[in-house]
Formats: C-alpha cells, sequence, structure tokens
C-alpha cells in the first residue's frame, strides 16, 4: 500500500475570497485627481485639507457640494471651526452653515472652479463622482484608519489612491508633510503592512481599497460601454413610498444615532447580497449561545425600548451592542439576530434597514414556547437570499 495512502487526513482550508476593489482604474485615476487638486489648495492643516477633499468630491460635477453638521462632525476633525472657516481663502462660498447648530439641514458649499464646465477641474461624470466618494467614505470607515489621527486619515487616502494591491507603491509627491508625519501610526494600526520612509504596501485587510491597477486588456473591436449611472440619495428618496420616506428622514434625522447623510445613503441604496454564513461562524455561534442563553425576549425587550427612544429600530450592531455581548464579528451578529427572526422573538422588514422590531412570539408572551419559523430557501446550506424592498409600513 502506498505511504500516500497511509497518510492522516488533512482537512481542507477553507479559501476566504477577497474583498471585491471598490475602484476601477479609471476610477482610481479620478480618485489621483482628487487628491492632487486638494493638495495645491491653499490649506495649511490636515482638518481643512480633509474637509475640503469630502467638499470637493460632492462638488465636482455641479461646483456645489451638499454637507450637514453631522457629516461634519463624523469626520473628527480636531478643529472643525477652523477648517471650515479656512475655505474664506479659497473663495468657496456658503460654508458659514456649517458652523450653526443644526445638524441635519444639507448646506451647499459652492466651490468656484469646479462649477459644471468644459474647463472644471475635476470633470467627473455622475457614476465616477459617486463611485470615488463611496471609496472616500469607506477608506476613511475602515477600521485601520477609523480611529487615528486627521493627518493619518487623510494620508491613508493617498496611499490607497497610490498604492497597489499587492506591490510596493512609492510615495505619492504631492503627499502633504502631516501625512507623511503621521505614516508611522498607519503602520501600527494595521493600514500599512510595510513602510521603509519612501516605499510602502497596504496590508490585506485594505488592499479592496487600492486605486493604481493596470488597465484591462481591451479586445480589438470591443466598445467601452457607459456604467449604469444610479440615482442619487436625493432622487432615490423621492422616489420611495410615503411609509419608506417617513421611516428613512426618521433614521437621518434622529438626534440619538447622529448619523452622517453617506453612512444612511450607504445602508439604504446599497445592493442587499445573500448572507454567507460558513464553519467558523456557525462554530462561533455555538460558543455564543452557550455563554448567553435564552436571549430572545431580552433581545426583544431591548429592540422595542430602542423603538421607543429613537422613533427607529435599531440595526443589527446597535441592538448587539445594546445588549452587551461583547465583542462579535459583523458575520456572527447577523447569524445570531436572523436566529432570533427564525425563533419569532425578533422581526423586521428585510431588506430595509434599521427595521428590528419584536416578533410574534415576543408580542404573544410564549417565552420558550413559540415554534421556530421554517427557515427561509438556501438558509439550509448557510445562505439567506435577498428580496426585493417592500414598503416599511
Amino acid at each position: 500500500m502506498s505511504s500516500s495512502l497511509n497518510a492522516p487526513f488533512a482537512p481542507a482550508v477553507p479559501v476566504v475570497a477577497p474583498k471585491p476593489f471598490l475602484l476601477t482604474p479609471h476610477q482610481g485615476e479620478a480618485a489621483r485627481a482628487l487628491l492632487v487638486y486638494v493638495s495645491a489648495l491653499p490649506l495649511t492643516t490636515a482638518d481643512a485639507q480633509l474637509l475640503a477633499t469630502v467638499v470637493a468630491i460632492r462638488a465636482a460635477r455641479s461646483g456645489v457640494g451638499n454637507l450637514t453638521g453631522q457629516d461634519v462632525r463624523t469626520l473628527r476633525l480636531a478643529d472643525p471651526e477652523g477648517a471650515v472657516t479656512a475655505f474664506a481663502s479659497l473663495g468657496w462660498q456658503g460654508h458659514e452653515a456649517l458652523l450653526g447648530g443644526d445638524m441635519v439641514t444639507p448646506v451647499g458649499v459652492t466651490v468656484p472652479d469646479l462649477a459644471g464646465r468644459p474647463d472644471a477641474r475635476l470633470p467627473f461624470g455622475k457614476v465616477m463622482r459617486s463611485r470615488v466618494s463611496g471609496w472616500t467614505v469607506r477608506t476613511l470607515s475602515a477600521k485601520p484608519v477609523k480611529k487615528t489621527s486627521t493627518a493619518a486619515r487623510l494620508a491613508a487616502l493617498f496611499l490607497a489612491a497610490h498604492g497597489p494591491a499587492d506591490e510596493h507603491g512609492a510615495l505619492p509627491a504631492h503627499l502633504p508633510d502631516h501625512c507623511r508625519a503621521a505614516l508611522p501610526e498607519l503602520l501600527e494600526k494595521g493600514f500599512l503592512r510595510e513602510f521603509d520612509g519612501e516605499r510602502y504596501l497596504l496590508a490585506d485587510a485594505v488592499r479592496h481599497l487600492a486605486g493604481m491597477r493596470p488597465l484591462p486588456d481591451v479586445r480589438p473591436g470591443a466598445c467601452d460601454e457607459p456604467e449604469e449611472e444610479g440615482p442619487s440619495w436625493q432622487e432615490w428618496k423621492d422616489r420611495a413610498s410615503v411609509a419608506l420616506r417617513r421611516h428613512v428622514e426618521a433614521v437621518e434625522g434622529c438626534p440619538e444615532c447622529a448619523l452622517s447623510t453617506a453612512r444612511v445613503s450607504e445602508a439604504f441604496m446599497r445592493k442587499a447580497l445573500p448572507a454567507q454564513f460558513g464553519e467558523k461562524a456557525r462554530t462561533a455561534y455555538g460558543v455564543w449561545a452557550a455563554k448567553y442563553p435564552d436571549q430572545g425576549p431580552a433581545a426583544a425587550e431591548a429592540a422595542a425600548a430602542f423603538r421607543a427612544a429613537h422613533g427607529h429600530g435599531p440595526s443589527v450592531k446597535q441592538l448587539c451592542k445594546a445588549l452587551g455581548w461583547g465583542k462579535m464579528s459583523r458575520e456572527l451578529r447577523i447569524h445570531v439576530i436572523r436566529r432570533l427572526i427564525a425563533e419569532g422573538w425578533l422581526t423586521n422588514t428585510d431588506p430595509v434597514p434599521w427595521t428590528l422590531r419584536p416578533g410574534k412570539a415576543a408580542q404573544a408572551g410564549t417565552a420558550g414556547t413559540a415554534a421556530p419559523a421554517p427557515p427561509p430557501a438556501g438558509a439550509e446550506c448557510g445562505q439567506v437570499p435577498a428580496r426585493p424592498c417592500p414598503p416599511v409600513g
């Protein structure tokens, strides 16, 4: 008998698919153009440059960037007032209203050299502007940089836009000095895998943010199909039903949650994808269930209390945090809540976010006696299918 047949069986190691890149090669070029534009502005602080980046990408098409006071707060600037007032020297207009106490009313900041004309500094199309704006939000909220200094977060934008996914990149020539000084912070927090003073390598956790990618080969005779243009946030809300629009505005204007417009719009507008639960998530659920048994009634009570205080339901993360279940991966949080929904303790209007509420088991007071709801099609293989977005009643 062959020795290979006598070798102990080694289970296959699960392969984790890498996250898809957020930017195409051309969109990466647009992101770099945005940062070149911002670095050339006569601004001296990281706070002002980071805020200018957000304003500029929102103003890239029309010359007017709409922000709320909550958007400014979300950036966690060390001196937000100084950053806003610095725009006066640029000739930008309307920014003064951002310093008021209103956190939810959009303020239009006019950027004259980005007005929609042939010689505009950032000639982005609608889809291009939207994708680069989304990339900016995702990069600034990436876990390794979320709690870093303003200079480090601004540097993360520069390095992601100019960095290859799997090769060393050179520091961009227009990287501001305060960003260069903050690079050791990005290495310490895990945004960079390597940094030797002049060259760097993005960490695996953020490689999907890379903007420097080779252009794909184009087959002879192939036409460059235009990308499908999605609606703006305001257009999306205008198309929503009355009930859904009311729910959106309750979340967007909730003073308790104080969420940025970008965070709310991304949650409502993104395409619903099937939730995948692998062996790791199921094992983690078993550990969690042993540590926190019989959580159905408490979850229903917490969802009801949250809804009473906020005027809308909690997100999955908000509910798990309110119940004090400790640190949980995103996959585990979703798995736990879906089990509680299947058991009847919770319900929601999937896939509309922030709609969790007590389920039939809690409403009927049948603690421990409710028959579990049948799993949705596909759940037996760890997959919950996406469903069309219904109106919120």
